[in-house]
């Protein structure tokens, strides 16, 4: 089983950002990332409080150390600043399936070419570098702006667990899960950098 200072040894490098090894020493600038816009408030989201961001990270290593996640903060390649998070989680390494979540930017990284960004780079790591078979996303079945961005990608919704987590507010939440799976990875790679070729035209 491969583990995480076995294969996370280089930063996973784009044009608008680069995806990092999250380590303990991020935790003040994740704080400040995660209070533009207060996103521990959103409903659809499970984004730390700037007080509970060290848990959050220490947990997220524990995963890591399992063998089963691989944490990345997210860096604007422009300012420099941390603007968010992302995680390969739930990685079956017998069966060559993992999951991408844990994902929350800055409002102010919000609707540009991040997000599109950062899957281009966690996806061809997933199946150029780690060699898996599936890739899944799983969303909140009320979060149908989450529920478009995954089906953009190209994904297929594979089904939905329902009654599958009961939520801080009290609420039960049903989860949507798709995937991606290898056969599919070339089409969905070009239309990532077709995306991409569209954000950075609208820069320019």
């Amino acid at each position: 089983m491969l583990v995480a200072n076995e294969i996370k040894s280089e930063f996973l490098t784009g044009d608008y950002i680069v995806l990092e090894p999250m380590t303990l020493e991020h935790t003040a600038a994740l704080s400040l990332a995660a209070a533009d816009g207060e996103l521990w408030t959103l409903w659809y989201t499970s984004v730390p409080q700037p007080d509970e961001m060290k848990l959050y990270i220490e947990t997220a290593l524990a995963s890591e150390k399992a063998g089963e996640a691989l944490a990345f903060v997210v860096r604007d390649t422009h300012s420099g600043e941390i603007i968010g998070s992302t995680r390969i989680c739930r990685w079956d390494q017998k069966n060559r399936r993992l999951e991408i979540g844990y994902t929350w930017y800055a409002k102010r990284a919000q609707r540009t070419g991040v997000n599109s960004e950062a899957k281009l780079l966690l996806l061809q790591y997933a199946f150029e570098t780690l060699d898996v078979m599936a890739v899944e996303f799983r969303t909140h079945w009320c979060n149908q702006t989450s529920r478009e961005a995954i089906t953009r990608l190209g994904a297929k919704q594979d089904g939905v667990l329902r009654n599958h987590q009961l939520l801080a507010d009290g609420t039960v939440r049903d989860t949507v899960i798709y995937s991606i799976i290898d056969s599919e990875w070339p089409w969905v790679k070009e239309n990532l950098l077709a995306r991409l070729s569209k954000h950075a035209l609208v820069a320019e």
